[in-house]
């Protein structure tokens, strides 16, 4: 029975299709905290990398002295910038925040600040998800929302924050950069954020298995070497009637390098008297 080479290379695709571990999206998939999935690519998306949290003191208690600061953003033609951190609580100490209970500043993921008061815009938040193609994450549950353009039974809405994430291969993940996109009732705030983190990338399974980039390529180029040799054994067995070691692919290629290989092996570099290098032959070379 003879094998073409196009079946070898559909049985080898098949198993790097077997050996490459492609995880299923699916709603119940479990992820790591402000790590999303891409439903439609299939790439993880780990915002971890861009979360600031504050240095330790010896007591293992957190300090904001000397420490790095939340993401800023302009606020431009708004009468305020804003702070925000990403899936983390901001590393500013807030106070007395307008309409938050003080149990809850401490996780105060958005703010701002409006004459002398600080205003919540979202308590903290890890779950990113797509809404489409876009990565974004919400912030909710912050200050209460103004209630001049609103009656008496819409006054509970509290200020929230959506963030969309683009994709800034250029950028280090300590160089992301937070915009101020607008507000349309002072109630909810837009921002992007650009940022290497964005744009996606593989990672193992949630129970640790699994390959990453360099275990992909190996796999990939270990199935490239097979179907080399399966395919030109097979080719040069039912094509070209070889047999032995000449059914191997490009033979004359490496029984030359082979030769090579031994015809240097029977030379030896000494050093003599004169101080001369100098190649000798300790064994005759036999055709």
């Amino acid at each position: 029975m003879k094998l073409s080479t196009s079946s070898l290379i559909q049985s080898a695709l098949l198993l790097a299709a077997y050996y490459i571990p492609v995880t299923a999206a699916s709603d119940s998939e479990s992820l790591a905290p402000c790590v999303a999935r891409s439903p439609t690519t299939g790439l993880y998306y780990d915002l971890s990398a861009i979360s600031l949290t504050p240095p330790e003191s010896k007591d293992g208690e957190k300090t904001h002295k000397g420490g790095p600061e939340s993401w800023h953003a302009r606020g431009h033609d708004y009468p305020s910038n804003f702070t925000i951190n990403i899936c983390a609580p901001v590393v500013e100490e807030l106070k007395d925040v307008v309409g938050v209970e003080k149990a809850r500043w401490k996780n105060v993921s958005a703010y701002y600040e409006l004459d002398g008061e600080v205003y919540s815009i979202g308590q903290q938040a890890s779950d990113p998800f797509f809404r489409g193609r876009k990565l974004v994450l919400n912030y909710t549950d912050g200050s209460p929302c103004s209630s001049d353009s609103y009656s008496s039974d819409v006054d509970t809405r509290t200020k929230s924050s959506i963030m969309s994430f683009l994709c800034d291969r250029d950028a280090h993940a300590s160089q992301t950069a937070v915009s101020y996109v607008g507000t349309m009732d002072e109630c909810t705030y837009f921002f992007e954020v650009r940022s290497s983190v964005a744009c996606g990338g593989m990672a193992p399974g949630p129970d640790g298995q699994g390959l990453g980039p360099g275990g992909v390529f190996g796999v990939i180029a270990l199935i490239a070497v097979a179907v080399y040799l399966l395919g030109g054994c097979a080719y040069q067995r039912t094509v070209m009637h070889q047999r032995g070691w000449r059914q191997c692919p490009n033979y004359s290629l490496w029984a030359g390098m082979v030769d090579f290989i031994k015809r240097l092996r029977l030379y030896r570099l000494s050093i003599t008297m004169s101080g001369h290098w100098t190649f000798i032959s300790p064994l005759p070379l036999y055709y």
